[in-house]
């Protein structure tokens, strides 16, 4: 019994207690590391989805070097464990291109999600630029187009035939009509544009302004209503712009019947009318003429309502920030 090898006197067991012990020497003489050290190295230097095929691989190959190392227990463990840590070594490759891999997806899959994101804009701004001849801004220009129209009608043939008047009227009366629907258009079907938000007032004043100075200019009305209507119509305008930094003026509902009544009366006056409807016309026009004051002092309390809780409010914001 003098001279046997220890891991063949200990029988199966000693030799694969020597061939583990014999694994890791000469790993470490090669300059390698042992498969689980591998798999560590391998899980930090793997990012993002590759963690875990990164664990995955160097515990595969940790337990491919440690079945390797107990086969060559009879043949020359120390070499079969080099080929298990070399096994390792693969292995980390593999999980480096995995993670490669993973990352030139995520990139591509990055640059997918932005190149739809610069189309959507693209798109929008083409739909933006599109909108400005939608059908609510087409009734405004139809308004704009009307003005003129309706001036020339209007003083035709010195501006008292009743034929030329009635034209007159029904150019009007198609200005009128179109206000009412252009803007319920445009808020209904998300129509409003900045061309919309600009023309659709000035064609309003411009067809209620031409009316009233031709009615006026022919001594159909006195020039003190044309005034009063006009200097409400204008200032409110004004003043709706040097409050908007402040907030917007909501339409109520009596500006709504004003507009209404306005436009009620002013047709009446181009109408060549006699008898009791000339008189039903005056009271029509009185009526529109109130409304036109009462509105407009609404509009200035609003105003001043606005401007008064804007100033409040940047104000205690300020405080804020200096606290």
């Amino acid at each position: 019994m003098t001279g046997v090898p220890a891991s063949a006197a200990g029988g199966p067991s000693g030799a694969r207690r020597a061939a583990a012990g014999t694994a890791p020497a000469a790993s470490a003489a090669s300059g390698k590391v042992p498969g689980a050290a591998v798999g560590r190295a391998v899980a930090r230097s793997a990012e993002g989805g590759a963690t875990g095929a990164g664990r995955g691989a160097s515990s595969a190959a940790g337990h491919g070097g440690a079945a390797s190392g107990e086969a060559g227990a009879g043949a020359g463990g120390a070499g079969v464990g080099g080929a298990g840590v070399d096994g390792a070594g693969l292995g980390r490759a593999g999980v480096d291109g995995v993670g490669v891999g993973g990352a030139s997806e995520s990139v591509d899959g990055a640059q997918g999600e932005e190149r739809p994101a610069r189309g959507g804009k693209l798109a929008a701004a083409a739909v933006n630029q599109a909108s400005v001849w939608n059908i609510a801004n087409l009734l405004t220009m139809l308004r704009l187009v009307l003005v003129p129209a309706f001036v020339a009608l209007m003083l035709a043939d010195g501006g008292y035939d009743p034929a030329w008047r009635s034209l007159a009227w029904a150019a009007f009366a198609i200005a009128m009509i179109t206000d009412l629907f252009d803007g319920h258009l445009a808020r209904t079907y998300n129509l409003v544009t900045d061309f919309g938000k600009i023309a659709d007032p000035i064609a309003d004043k411009a067809i209620m302004g031409a009316a009233l100075i031709c009615l006026s200019a022919l001594g159909d009305l006195p020039w003190w209503v044309t005034g009063v209507i006009l200097g409400r119509e204008l200032g409110i305008t004004l003043l709706r712009f040097l409050v908007i930094r402040y907030g917007v003026i909501p339409a109520s509902r009596g500006g709504k019947l004003k507009t209404l009544t306005q436009g009620v009366a002013v047709g009446m006056y181009v109408l060549a009318l006699t008898g009791w409807l000339a008189t039903l016309r005056w009271w029509v026009m009185a009526a529109a003429v109130v409304l036109t004051v009462v509105t407009g002092l609404d509009y200035v309390k609003q105003a001043i309502v606005l401007r008064r809780r804007g100033i409040a409010e940047r104000k205690a914001a300020l405080e804020e920030k200096e606290a």
